[in-house]
């Protein structure tokens, strides 16, 4: 985990980047609020694939939002939603389930109990009874 920007520590975003894959990183997860540039620094100096979670930092997250979404052809950058770091992590984890079996029968437990809650949601929905009045 680093703390980086791409405009007050840009030397440390790109040794970080450049040297990502060598260290062993195989997916990026970044996280920018307001104009938002970090993830596609991040995406423009390396081969691995980059996780942009906007985060509410001003107009909403909008800001953010739009910034990580707007990436130039050939830079791309996966893109969550505002404040959505559980599904950036989500989404690499089956990134990395890809080539993993072990994790990849994980992430297929973890959607199982996804939907269990909603199922044992809809049992305990069926037990609420309402009382109309028509007068």
């Amino acid at each position: 985990m680093n703390a980086l920007s791409a405009h007050r520590t840009p030397e440390e975003v790109e040794k970080f980047a450049r040297g990502a894959a060598g260290r062993g990183i195989k997916v990026i997860i970044a996280g920018a609020g307001m104009a938002a540039h970090l993830p596609g620094v991040i995406a423009a100096m390396t081969p691995l694939p980059v996780i942009g979670v906007p985060v509410r930092a001003s107009l909403d997250g909008l800001d953010a939002l739009l910034a990580i979404v707007q990436m130039p052809p050939g830079i791309p950058v996966a893109t969550v939603a505002i404040d959505g770091a559980m599904n950036a992590g989500i989404l690499a984890a089956q990134m990395l389930a890809t080539g993993d079996p072990d994790l990849l029968q994980k992430t297929i437990t973890f959607k199982e109990a996804l939907k269990k809650k909603i199922v044992q949601a809809n049992e305990e929905l069926k037990a609420v009874k309402y009382k109309y009045k028509t007068n």
